[in-house]
């Protein structure tokens, strides 16, 4: 046999098993658990846990979504917050995310922002409606106080900036001011929800001490000591594309999230639930 054969067959081999390994992280759920330290944390809220779930993307883990409901009840969360893409533009429907809601509110209370693919979609005033029929609360560029034994956090939501323009160059002014609007300005240690990762600068000058993320998918493809290879709005080999970031003494997390879009594979990139543990550091 000509060795040209042999290197089409060799190669062909690979491929096969690169998307048979990319179907099956496709669904080979994972729960990354974060730490977050900051002498701004009440001592109440000490190893307070919040559960982040981002990027859907319509898809479905288990039955009913009770695979991915199971992960996220045995986190034990004190809160669950999406961080938007709960459904796709490119694939209609909202079961898949409703059913995910339906579960979770029997779990925690649930707070939810929109990405840019609700904000694409003439599903989202549906979904909106139906996410509000549950019980769970949307945060779109308003925030709300969590209380403990008389000490409080905040948890501040931030609409995409796709719901008011189209122009990319203007997505960090536009999310500016609309955080200038709403942040809170009284020292409260202060979690920001916000789909975008690529504007963190934006955030930590808003004052949000936590951003918590979405939207980078981990960069799709991970490459081993290079991270991801390609996330939406920062290209190739992206800056933030899952994990713990600090910068100027503020947080953010992003997470991996759990759907696709585009592109319907992932590569050493599992998609996962987040739980996020806040701690009073010194």
């Amino acid at each position: 046999m000509a060795w040209y054969y042999i290197l089409l067959i060799v190669l062909g081999g690979v491929a096969v098993v690169f998307v048979l390994w990319g179907i099956w992280e496709n669904h080979a759920l994972k729960r990354t658990h974060v730490a977050v330290a900051s002498k701004k944390v009440p001592p109440m809220f000490e190893g307070y846990r919040i559960v982040q779930i981002s990027d859907l993307h319509n898809a479905r883990f288990g039955k009913g979504q009770k695979k991915l409901a199971a992960l996220v009840g045995a986190a034990q969360p004190d809160i669950i917050v999406v961080t938007g893409d709960l459904i796709d533009k490119r694939r209609p429907g909202t079961g898949n995310a409703l059913r995910f809601a339906e579960l979770a509110v029997r779990i925690a209370p649930v707070c939810y922002v929109a990405g840019n693919h609700e904000a694409k979609s003439k599903e989202f005033p549906a979904l909106q409606t139906a996410l509000e029929k549950l019980g769970v609360r949307i945060l779109q560029n308003a925030a709300v106080t969590l209380e403990r034994k008389g000490e409080r956090i905040v948890l501040a939501g931030l609409s995409d900036a796709r719901f008011f323009t189209s122009d990319k160059k203007a997505f960090a002014e536009v999310s500016a001011q609309a955080l200038r609007a709403f942040m809170p300005q009284d020292g409260a240690f202060t979690v920001l929800l916000a789909h975008r990762p690529e504007l963190f600068s934006v955030y930590r000058a808003a004052g949000a001490d936590l951003a918590l993320c979405g939207h980078a998918h981990g960069g799709q493809f991970r490459i081993p000591f290079l991270g991801g290879l390609i996330a939406p709005d920062q290209g190739l080999f992206p800056k933030y594309s899952e994990g713990l970031y600090c910068e100027e003494g503020k947080y953010m997390v992003v997470s991996r999230g759990l759907g696709n879009s585009s592109v319907p594979i992932r590569l050493n990139n599992r998609p996962e639930v987040v739980c996020v543990t806040l701690h009073r550091g010194a």
